[in-house]
Order: C-alpha cells, then sequence, then structure tokens
C-alpha cells in the first residue's frame, strides 16, 4: 500500500507559529515515548504514572492508551494483523502531531510488530521517537492478569491474543528497556525520569 495520499487536490498548509515557538513556550522538547510490551506488563499503570511525575515538573504530557483509543479513533478496527498494523500506523500519525505541538507524548500500546514499530519512527525526525520496551515474561504478565484477558485467550473467548495465540516481537534495538517484573513501579519511573533529564527530553526535578 502506497503511503502517498489517495486525494492529489490537497496541499499541506504551514501556520504561523512553528514547533519551535510552541517548545519555547512550553520550556521543554516534544517527543514521543513509546512503550510496547505483553498485555499486563505495565505499559498503562508506568504511562500514567510518568506522566503524573511529568506534569509535576511543569511538563507539558498527553497519554494515548491502548483500549482508550479504541473508544473512538480506531473503533472500526480488530485485532487481525492487518487491523494492528493499521490502528498502529494511525497512532503513529498522531504521536507525529503530538510532537510538533511540542509536547511529550507517552503511548501505551502492545504494538507487537517491529515493523510496525519502526515505521512510526520513520515518522518521526532523529531524536523525536524513544521505543521504551515494558519487559516482563509471559508468566508474570499472565499471573497479574489485570483485566481477565489471559483467562478469557485460554478459555477461547478472545482469538488472536498476543503471547498466545499472536506473536509478540520484543524490540531488536530498544532505547530503554524497563523491567517491571523485578522492578517496583516507583524504580521503573525514576529510571525513566533519569534518562529523560540526561538527554535534556525533560527539567530535573526541583
Amino acid at each position: 500500500m502506497s503511503d502517498a495520499p489517495v486525494s492529489t487536490d490537497i496541499t499541506w498548509h504551514r501556520g504561523q507559529v512553528d514547533r519551535a515557538a510552541r517548545e519555547a513556550l512550553h520550556g521543554h522538547r516534544g517527543c514521543t515515548l513509546w512503550f510496547t510490551g505483553l498485555s499486563g506488563s505495565g505499559k498503562s499503570t508506568l504511562t500514567t504514572a510518568l506522566e503524573a511525575a511529568l506534569h509535576a515538573r511543569g511538563v507539558h504530557t498527553y497519554v494515548l492508551d491502548g483500549d482508550n483509543i479504541r473508544h473512538g479513533l480506531c473503533r472500526d478496527l480488530g485485532f487481525s494483523d492487518a487491523d494492528r498494523a493499521e490502528n498502529i500506523r494511525r497512532i503513529g500519525e498522531v504521536t507525529r502531531l503530538f510532537t510538533d505541538a511540542g509536547l511529550i507524548v507517552l503511548t501505551a500500546f502492545i504494538s507487537p510488530f517491529q515493523a510496525d514499530r519502526d515505521a512510526v519512527r520513520a515518522l518521526h525526525a532523529p531524536g523525536d521517537f524513544l521505543e521504551i520496551y515494558v519487559q516482563a515474561d509471559l508468566a508474570t504478565c499472565e499471573a497479574r492478569d489485570p483485566k481477565g484477558l489471559y483467562r478469557k485467550a485460554r478459555a477461547g473467548e478472545i482469538p488472536h491474543f498476543t503471547g498466545l495465540s499472536s506473536p509478540y516481537e520484543p524490540p531488536l534495538r530498544p532505547d530503554l528497556t524497563v523491567d517491571t517484573a523485578s522492578n517496583s513501579l516507583e524504580a521503573c519511573v525514576a529510571q525513566l525520569l533519569a534518562a529523560l533529564e540526561a538527554d535534556k527530553t525533560a527539567p530535573r526535578g526541583r
């Protein structure tokens, strides 16, 4: 499928306020933090906790969560490989807009396929996309099973379930790996904050 729009009678319009001006107003740069991992690995918990910590520092943020997005923007998509790819493509375009707006956008999507994650990275300028692997083994995720999804999948109620009947491809070269099976939520957030401070994405805590 071509990446070009179907319509040829469209023009990209630029406003009078550019990204640099928006980032200057915010006092920090925009970027996309792409959290990927199995269901139950802790992506949603981690992104919301990190957002709260960044917000407390005056950082402009927004969380895009997989379940929330499927209530609206991607409500027409299922969980076939093709639908998963389209789901991630749409989110990638949204994160590019958020980043251009000068926000730090945090995403919580299983996004099981490396090719789809690479395609989202390609939408962003170098340094604007950080792939963060939320690492937790299948046994740990299934033991947590916060939504009861593994139980349903084992009972045959959910087809194409990642980690069981559908594959998950761990990141080949993630920008950061956060081990939620071995570390507390507080430790994982501290690790992320330290990494964002180190590359000057986020200001240091007061």
